[in-house]
């Protein structure tokens, strides 16, 4: 856990030196949160040499913040899919973002993912990996998220 926790403190510093100040506020995500990614079978991590270098939540649906999205639609919102959280990785660790697609689209065609609006970094890794934008979804606290689906 402690592994884990500190990937994901170096990720909230890549977001705020990127100007993203306000998504993972404090506290979040927390070992309670990581938990249950796990309690799920769906926390990961990633090693590189048995060193923890990311780590990321990959669940399968429904997503409760899902069922309403707004000035859009889903590609698709008739069939499963499985939605990806938490991505995060050390800053001088590369190709995460794609293996974590690779692993995801090994195991679901259909792959929905949401980010924070300034969350730069990340839109632009969801577009060049094929997703498209489909339009806002607002998280259980009201914030506002930016909402993606692929269908391969």
């Amino acid at each position: 856990m402690a592994a884990i926790m500190s990937v994901m403190a170096a990720a909230k510093q890549i977001m705020r030196q990127s100007g993203n100040m306000s998504q993972w506020g404090e506290g979040y995500p927390s070992e309670a949160v990581i938990r249950a990614d796990m309690e799920k079978a769906g926390g990961y991590v990633i090693e590189d040499e048995g060193r923890v270098t990311g780590y990321f939540a990959f669940l399968p649906s429904p997503e409760p913040t899902y069922a309403r999205i707004y000035e859009g639609e889903w590609l698709d919102d008739d069939q499963p899919y499985h939605v990806v959280h938490r991505i995060a990785s050390y800053p001088e660790v590369h190709g995460v973002f794609s293996s974590i697609m690779d692993f995801c689209f090994r195991h679901d065609s259909n792959i929905r993912i949401d980010t924070h609006r300034a969350n730069t970094i990340m839109q632009h890794n969801v577009t060049k990996h094929g997703f498209s934008y489909c339009g806002i979804i607002y998280l259980a606290s009201g914030d506002e998220r930016l909402a993606y689906q692929r269908l391969s």
